[in-house]
């Protein structure tokens, strides 16, 4: 017959690599011994102090187990007396911590009795990032990919500051989708959140656009107009393809940021704005610094937070996912909901490089259904461009286009200017960087 103790000693050893937080009890919750895990989920620095259910940490944890349904006084009578699990929410260190408790009883050898076992897991991460994936569909982002949910998680970190924020990624990734979710996550949510896109507004208007005019500014100027400074005041303002913005302009814009007041155009009445400032580019903004494209002391301004959003062939795992929250969504405009996936389509979009990123996605997923055959998605119901890749995918390499000499030199040429660099290298030769890629996969020179 062993002692109460003598089985602890025993046990205590094996609880010390254990990163979950264990507590061993009698059966009516008395503690007869704790691991260091419990001190460090509950903050408590001195591992010499002893730990009560009543307090743990400061944190009544027994009252916690007899919410949850445990009965500790008279276990005989209690229907969840043996095993149970539930979450729930402790302030530790002035932050919310989660954590999954376990809670039931182990019978000793010999019958020698019972003891309770209680285990604690931290699972604040997953209770975060389960709340961005319930809402996911709403703002248009489905993930399962690492870099994406991380990128995700960093957001509602920085969502209740007034940090400005930068979002780097290529056309299609969904930025913008990403900065109206870091104006939903925050404070100012309930303010104005006023888009912008720098690259649609020719340079002779952006300054107007944004910081507004008085009457008479300019010809044309038959009014007083507040601008998107204005309007976005005690808000969010989301200027996308920041790149775009001319360099002439960037200093009062610089201003704004740092002082939260401007003249309008034409007027020598200061202006005074309270605005958090999201920012978007698909271009790689610190290379347009070192060109002199871009001030720098604007970038730093900008980019104080920066979040870059990976292309879709970089996380092929959410080609499905982001497939099922399309047609849902196409299904609420009126397009059948019944519609089937044969495994040959199904195949070519997964094996899609997709060089327009989701919004190439959307593109082919409503092309699809618009020319399914009988209810069904078949390989010819695909759009052009992904029914070319596949079919010189299934030939296999094929010998020198002789036709298109020309093209392939001046695609290399605009390469090695870019430094190899493809977003460069369109923009040398005057074209997006999804027509770039085509033109070459087309003539082989992926």
């Amino acid at each position: 017959m062993h002692s109460n103790e003598e089985i602890l000693a025993l046990l205590r050893p094996l609880l010390v690599p254990i990163q979950e937080g264990v507590i061993i009890t009698d059966r009516n919750g008395a503690v007869l011994s704790v691991n260091a895990a419990v001190y460090r989920l509950f903050g408590i620095a001195d591992q010499s102090r002893p730990i009560r259910l009543t307090d743990v940490g400061g944190h009544n944890l027994r009252a916690s187990l007899i919410r949850a349904g445990l009965a500790l006084e008279d276990d005989s009578r209690h229907h969840c007396s043996f095993s149970m699990q539930f979450d729930e929410a402790f302030q530790v260190e002035g932050e919310m911590r989660w954590l999954r408790i376990d809670a039931c009883l182990v019978d000793l050898p010999a019958k020698q009795g019972q003891l309770r076992m209680v285990v604690l897991r931290d699972i604040t991460a997953e209770q975060r990032l389960a709340a961005f994936m319930s809402d996911k569909e709403a703002c248009g982002i489905a993930t399962q990919d690492p870099d994406m949910l991380r990128l995700l998680e960093r957001i509602s970190v920085v969502a209740n500051t007034r940090a400005p924020v930068l979002i780097q990624g290529e056309s299609g990734t969904g930025k913008t989708e990403l900065a109206r979710l870091l104006h939903r996550r925050g404070g100012r949510a309930a303010q104005p959140f006023v888009e912008v896109n720098c690259g649609a507004i020719p340079a002779s208007l952006i300054e107007s656009e944004l910081f507004g005019h008085v009457k008479g500014a300019f010809t044309g100027a038959s009014k007083d107009r507040p601008g998107r400074f204005r309007a976005a005041d005690g808000g969010t303002l989301f200027l996308d393809e920041i790149g775009e913005l001319p360099r002439e302009l960037q200093p009062k814009l610089l201003r704004v940021l740092q002082d939260g007041q401007y003249e309008p155009v034409g007027s020598d009445r200061t202006v005074r704005v309270n605005v958090r400032l999201i920012s978007a580019s698909n271009r790689d903004l610190r290379e347009m610094v070192d060109n002199g494209a871009f001030r720098s002391d604007l970038y730093y301004r900008i980019a104080v937070v920066t979040l870059r959003v990976p292309p879709l062939r970089q996380r092929p795992g959410d080609v499905r996912l982001l497939m099922d929250v399309l047609l849902k969504r196409l299904a609420l405009r009126g397009y059948p909901a019944d519609i089937c996936l044969s495994p040959e389509a199904l195949r070519s979009f997964m094996n899609y490089p997709w060089p327009g990123n989701v919004r190439e996605l959307a593109n082919a997923v409503e092309h699809s259904l618009i020319c399914a055959v009988d209810g069904r998605i078949l390989p010819e119901s695909l759009p052009d461009a992904m029914r070319d890749f596949c079919m010189a995918r299934s030939k296999g390499p094929a010998a020198d286009a002789s036709g298109d000499v020309d093209e392939v030199a001046q695609i290399r040429e605009a390469l090695r200017q870019a430094g190899g660099n493809k977003t460069l290298a369109a923009q040398i030769l005057g074209v997006d960087r999804s027509t770039l890629w085509r033109r070459m996969h087309r003539l082989m020179l992926d």
